[in-house]
């Protein structure tokens, strides 16, 4: 999970990418509940409703997406981000 979450944000936000420039980044990989996640939430407020959660479960600790950005146009291309990225590629362009 920790890789996913450094090439999100490597990819995402600190690339300065425009199609996520309105969302800020919340790891939350420290989890005490078992399911390491890091949230996307509106730039201007970091204590809103998440508007992606990306986290880990179970001993495998497979990835799953939710979240109302899944179902707009980024969608695609974040499912794609983060399948590459827990199958271990660490680039940042790919098809989704």
């Amino acid at each position: 999970m920790e890789q996913v979450a450094i090439a999100a944000h490597r990819c995402w936000i600190a690339s300065g990418d425009p199609a996520f420039r309105d969302y800020s980044f919340a790891n939350e990989l420290n989890s005490f509940s078992g399911k390491p996640r890091f949230l996307l939430v509106p730039k201007n407020d970091f204590g809103g409703r998440p508007l992606l959660v990306v986290q880990a479960e179970g001993a495998a600790g497979r990835v799953s997406t939710f979240g109302p950005l899944l179902d707009g146009d980024k969608g695609a291309r974040i499912s794609g981000d983060v399948r590459r990225w827990g199958a271990g590629e660490t680039n940042c362009a790919g098809s989704a």
